[in-house]
């Protein structure tokens, strides 16, 4: 086995970073995941926005960049914009980081992107490292179409309701949980969802990364997913296709024809059974003749 190779010679040479804001990935626990281009771009930056300025110093630390930090958090998100607009404004390079990961997934920057869209600033993504991505990567389920719907609410009652419009949704499902709320998101999701396929990823691409694969049920009662520590993403696989009856049928194409006229009411109704378009009108238009 060979030694990695540390920089690769031929790497393409560092661009001239110009004023604007920079939506920067940071690594999610390798420091190794850290990009080129975003080293170019926190090294230039005038001002960097971070969740958490304590995180992010150390960050900055191990790469020897030195930067005017800023906090942008749930708190601190109005003001940060404030002084981001205040800086580009100037001509300034803006920067903003979350703790780990894409910023403005989950992410209180959003405030901060949203303000300087509206001002005309340019705004730029520097890609990089994201849990959610690189779990469903992992998890051995459909990636081809997926939903990812962050953190769910804490009380269950409020948990399965979210759930519960998630039900019928054709495509991957990826989840934020935390340790302590694991098991219980987990028993939910099983009553709820059913026996379905899933996977938990946690502490990914650090030393203990662990990922667990199993039905919703398994899982939920394995003992590893039992308020483990660290990061977590749930990948959940779709739900099967229900038939619909005639009578649901029915009682959609009636209630979609109270707002569109029959061929939009046919289209639509299509789209939520997956039902042919071309049956759903010819239905549309009976039921209009009664």
């Amino acid at each position: 086995m060979t030694d990695p190779v540390l920089f690769p010679p031929t790497a393409p040479p560092a661009r001239s970073v110009s004023s604007g804001l920079y939506l920067v990935a940071t690594p999610i626990g390798n420091l190794r995941d850290m990009t080129l281009r975003a080293l170019d771009v926190l090294a230039a930056a005038d001002l960097v926005l971070a969740e958490d300025t304590r995180v992010t110093a150390k960050l900055l630390t191990a790469y020897g960049i030195r930067a005017k930090l800023e906090r942008c958090d749930d708190h601190a998100s109005a003001r940060a914009a404030e002084v981001a607009l205040s800086h580009l404004k100037d001509g300034a390079i803006v920067a903003l980081v979350s703790d780990a990961g894409t910023p403005m997934v989950s992410d209180p920057g959003f405030v901060v992107a949203r303000a300087a869209i509206a001002e005309g600033f340019p705004v730029h993504p520097i890609p990089g490292a994201s849990s959610a991505l690189a779990a469903l990567c992992i998890a051995g389920l459909p990636s081809d179409r997926f939903t990812f719907a962050g953190f769910l609410p804490v009380k269950s009652a409020a948990r399965r309701a979210v759930l519960e419009e998630l039900r019928t949704a054709r495509q991957t499902l990826v989840f934020f949980e935390s340790g302590p709320r694991l098991k219980d998101s987990l028993t939910d999701m099983a009553e709820v969802l059913g026996p379905r396929d899933a996977a938990v990823a946690r502490e990914l691409t650090k030393l203990y990364e662990e990922c667990v694969r199993g039905t919703l049920p398994k899982l939920a009662s394995d003992p590893r997913c039992d308020s483990p520590k660290g990061e977590i993403v749930i990948v959940i696989a779709p739900g099967e296709q229900e038939v619909a009856s005639e009578a649901d049928l029915d009682t959609a194409l009636r209630e979609a024809m109270t707002r569109l006229p029959p061929g939009e009411a046919a289209s639509e109704v299509s789209r939520a059974f997956n039902v042919p378009r071309k049956v759903l009108y010819k239905r549309a238009l009976d039921l209009q003749g009664k």
